[in-house]
């Protein structure tokens, strides 16, 4: 059986963390690669084909990688596409899109 991570805690920019916070940017990139593959179909978001799922996953989205990092949790769906420029996306790249449906207060 292999590991199951429970959570999955995504560390942001300050500029990005304070944008999804106020509403600005309702998705998060990450890269097509091995590494965040395996994470998004551990937590559901991706099956094992790595297609994305109708799923739904609780994630932490932190400022940093001390212990006393500010973050919060959101609920986020997955896809696949081209990111927005203006927020972090590299013209012509595909990513992994973590779209934002709510954050949990709190």
């Amino acid at each position: 059986m292999s590991e199951r991570i429970t959570e999955l805690v995504l560390p942001i920019k300050r500029k990005w963390f304070d944008m999804i916070l106020a509403w600005e940017k309702t998705e998060e990139y990450r890269e097509i690669k091995p590494y965040w593959t395996k994470r998004f179909k551990t937590i559901g978001l991706l099956d094992e084909g790595g297609n994305p799922t109708h799923n739904k996953a609780l994630v932490t989205f932190r400022n940093g990688y001390g212990k006393d990092a500010p973050e919060f949790k959101s609920w986020v769906t997955m896809d696949i596409g081209d990111g927005l420029r203006n927020w972090g996306a590299e013209p012509g790249a595909r990513y992994y899109v973590l779209v934002i449906n709510s954050i949990v207060k709190g």
